[in-house]
């Protein structure tokens, strides 16, 4: 067998491997309907005309519908890049959009190069695409990385889960990172101290796989190459450079006790709809990649995006699994967020599978996936299954009904105490812990905001959403916002009051958020009141719109304060965080004995027990209404309590520090208008 392969060349591993033992590079590439194929290397300095031009033999490099061969180093000396050719059927009407003139990227390539010609326009077109394609990186016999040291953080009652933008953390010049490691994986390293310090303990970062640096999407998530790290994002000129700094910034995380997940979306690419460019899967295989209307012509669109990947085919689901596997036995990633994840759950007709979708039971079943962070985003432009319609019964996910729920009652809305009740309870009416279905209350991942939407501060001072910049004439973006500018529309000109109020509501949604059993997740800059002046989609904003304003950091050090205080309130407090829900540990009440659950009201006080969980009881009063409620105590003597939070006092009262709690005087509290309390009895 070992005798054939050097001479053939072998159909596994995907992708160009380097196999040790003979000194030698493996090719291997998967088309069902390619008729031929031509292997290309490149030179370093010349991307236009290549150094071999290999043609496969069916005969002797193709093993059912996988071409490969075996080049030994020796022989191809010189060669930096690669790409390939591929023939086949031009019949749009079957599906099929060969082109063989277009230089495709290799799917499985780890590493991406640009040449400076380089152009999404020239892909977009038939005809030839040589010198302005990307390229897939040799990386031979590159020295293995030194994990030696590295261990695997895992977080449970003590998980905070920060979103956040690569390049837009350490962009702008007042970020205090280093020119040349600003908006890189190195840029992140310098920031660990500030993460630590706020207590995060887990980082999600918006996708990093390779993405098109043309195409204008600055989150990412319009996927060019799904092994890759993004080659903007590395502060390194070296030729695959870019993946041993995201090692180093792996490691370094690590070493600072924070786990590091990938949003990731292996629901479409960035080839688009049939006006897209042509780079890899569409002229590789365009029929086993992607999910075609009736007509054979055109794109199913579940997605938003021009495209969907076809993740019933068996080829596309191995490319998703290999690539997990990828980023966690080799750049050592503790887990994912899957965008669009219901994607997944799509059969190869388009209609909807939740009984046994096969790509999301073979992530649970698989043995080096199924122990890390997994979390979905339930819901696409065609389905929406967050809860147990979502078949992947281990997963955490994404929780929506969280995000307005929370929203709708802060903001005064009548008639949401009892949606109030279930989301602080852990969403069991999402998650149930029945005897069959078993939930746990970790996987309801809880947010009041994420990158797309409204930040936090925009969450309070902004009625309607100000996209203009986009450039679609403010149509793109929600309308539904949940949102309210505390009686100032925008950031000019606010009355001091005003300005206030905001600050309370951003303090009122850190409590409910870290109060809250669950997964809680916040974004990047929530905790300095970051703005992004109204834009609830600035999803091609890549300039100070998104980029962190770090001067904010020390102009609203107050707000900081006080999620730093709510994220150790948290930690300190396991019965919050649970792994399974509250149960007989809560009592419910209003601002007496009874919950008002009366249409108008706006008020809400719970009792936790914290035994079960080694910890201390908890009281919280929670006042909506726009003036102030009396709350009486109704667990315990007054003496026994201790205030730890009320928001609507000045820093640094609004939260005590650890061991200067303060007294409660009496069982009666003036909890004021649109604010928190919360109480801890030692």
């Amino acid at each position: 067998m070992d005798r054939w392969r050097v001479i053939e060349g072998a159909p596994f591993p995907f992708g160009a491997s380097w196999v040790e033992s003979g000194k030698a590079y493996n090719f291997s590439l998967y088309s069902k309907s390619a008729t031929r194929v031509i292997l290309l290397l490149y030179s370093e300095n010349d991307p236009l005309q290549p150094l071999h031009r290999l043609p496969l033999d069916h005969l002797r490099n193709k093993t059912g519908r996988i071409w490969h061969c075996r080049i030994p180093a020796s022989e191809i000396q010189g060669a930096a890049y690669y790409a390939y050719i591929v023939e086949g059927p031009v019949d749009q009407a079957s599906g099929h959009r060969f082109d063989p003139q277009k230089i495709l990227l290799d799917p499985y390539s780890p590493a991406i190069f640009f040449p400076s010609a380089f152009s999404r326009e020239a892909a977009r077109h038939p005809g030839s695409n040589a010198g302005k394609a990307p390229l897939g990186v040799l990386r031979g016999d590159h020295p293995p990385f030194d994990w030696r040291g590295d261990c695997r953080p895992v977080h449970t009652s003590d998980t905070v889960i920060y979103e956040l933008q690569v390049k837009g953390f350490t962009r702008r010049a007042n970020a205090g990172v280093s020119v040349e490691r600003c908006g890189t994986f190195a840029g992140l390293i310098d920031k660990i101290p500030y993460l630590n310090e706020l207590g995060v303990t887990v980082v999600e970062l918006l996708p990093v796989q390779q993405f098109d640096p043309q195409e204008g999407n600055y989150w990412g998530y319009m996927s060019l190459a799904f092994f890759a790290p993004h080659h903007a994002y590395s502060s390194r000129q070296d030729l695959g450079g870019v993946v041993d700094e995201f090692k180093e910034m792996v490691r370094a995380f690590h070493a600072a006790d924070i786990e590091v997940i990938l949003d990731v979306a292996y629901s479409h690419t960035t080839e688009m709809d049939e006006t897209g460019p042509t780079y890899s899967f569409r002229g590789i295989d365009n029929t086993s990649y992607y999910l075609l209307e009736a007509d054979r012509k055109r794109y199913r669109n579940d997605a938003g995006t021009g495209n969907v990947l076809d993740c019933a085919n068996r080829y596309v689901r191995k490319m998703i699994l290999d690539s997990l596997r990828y980023w966690v036995t080799e750049m050592h990633v503790d887990g994912f967020r899957f965008d669009l994840a219901s994607i997944f759950t799509r059969r190869s007709d388009g209609s909807v599978n939740l009984d046994d979708p096969p790509i999301i039971f073979e992530i649970m079943a698989d043995p080096i996936l199924a122990d890390r962070r997994l979390i979905a985003e339930a819901w696409d432009l065609s389905s929406y299954q967050l809860g147990r319609s979502f078949p992947g019964i281990t997963w955490s996910q994404w929780n929506g009904k969280f995000r307005d729920d929370v929203r709708s009652f802060m903001r005064g809305d009548a008639g949401k105490v009892n949606a109030l009740m279930t989301r602080l309870y852990g969403s069991d009416d999402l998650f149930p812990d029945t005897l069959f279905e078993a939930c746990h209350a970790y996987q309801s991942v809880n947010f009041v905001t994420a990158h797309d939407g409204f930040c936090l501060y925009d969450l309070v001072s902004y009625n309607a959403k100000h996209n203009e910049a986009n450039g679609h004439r403010n149509t793109d973006g929600s309308d539904y916002n949940l949102s309210w500018n505390c009686g100032w529309e925008g950031d000019g000109d606010v009355p001091p009051e005003v300005l206030a109020l905001r600050t309370r509501q951003v303090k009122n949604f850190c409590c409910l958020l870290f109060l809250a059993n669950g997964t809680p997740m916040f974004c990047a800059g929530d905790e300095f009141m970051n703005t992004q002046r109204g834009n609830n989609n600035p999803y091609n904003q890549d300039n100070e719109t998104t980029w962190l304003d770090w001067d904010l950091l020390q102009r609203n050090r107050e707000v900081f304060r006080f999620f730093k205080g709510m994220i150790a309130f948290r930690k300190a407090h396991p019965s919050l965080g649970r792994s399974r829900f509250w149960r007989e540990d809560v009592h419910w009440y209003g601002v007496g004995s009874e919950v008002d659950r009366m249409e108008a009201s706006r008020s809400l006080a719970f009792f936790l027990s914290g035994a079960a969980e080694y910890d201390q009881d908890l009281y919280v009063m929670i006042n909506a209404y726009d003036h102030d409620l009396v709350f009486t105590l109704q667990e315990g003597r007054a003496q026994d309590w201790r205030r730890v939070v009320d928001t609507a006092l000045p820093s640094p009262d609004d939260i005590c520090e650890p061991g200067h709690e303060t007294a409660l005087p009496a069982a009666r509290y003036t909890v004021k208008a649109r604010s928190i309390v919360i109480l801890m009895r030692p």
